[in-house]
Formats: C-alpha cells, structure tokens, sequence
C-alpha cells in the first residue's frame, strides 16, 4: 500500500494544482487501492442520497451510450452540467406533449 502524503494547505489555486500535478502518479495509486478495496463511491451516488435528504424523487434512466455522448457533448457545448441539461430536455418534451393532447 503506498503511503500517502499530507496534503498541505495552499496560497493559491495554482500552487495547489502543481502540487497535484507532482502527486499524480501516487494519487493515482491511490484511487486505484480505493476502489480495489470498495472505498470509493460516485458523484451520482452522493447527489442521489442529497436529493432523497431533500425529499426530491431520484429516476435512474439508462442511456444509449451514442445518446449519452450526444448529450454530454451538447452540455458542454451550452455550458451547462449534463444532469441540466437532460432534465431541461426531458421537461420541454413532456411539455410538449402535453400541449399536443
């Protein structure tokens, strides 16, 4: 098991991304032992539990991955987070369909 450094305190964003640049190699160990020993969870599963503390229904929906990347490339395009950017998809459809009944 690699050792971990301390990560100090920084004066400025700068400082602190060359000291993770010059850590990369370990911090990548270090990732790779996390998830090796089931340390590690995912954006997605902290926002979900996030969002059932607020009450907020969670729908996990399986994407084609062509589709998928068609909307990550289009959110990034707008300049907006993918979960946005689907949810504002999702919301002008059912719009949409709602106005065409």
């Amino acid at each position: 098991m690699i050792e971990k450094p301390s990560i100090p305190k920084f004066e400025s964003e700068a400082e602190e991304a060359e000291w993770w640049d010059q850590h990369r190699e370990e911090t990548a160990q270090w990732v790779e032992e996390a998830v090796a020993a089931g340390e590690t969870t995912t954006l997605s599963a902290i926002l979900n539990r996030a969002r059932q503390d607020l009450g907020r229904p969670s729908v996990m929906v399986d994407l084609d991955p062509a589709d998928a990347a068609r909307a990550r490339t289009s959110a990034t395009r707008k300049g907006v987070p993918l979960e946005t950017y689907l949810k504002t998809l999702l919301h002008e459809a059912l719009e949409r369909d709602q106005d065409s009944r």
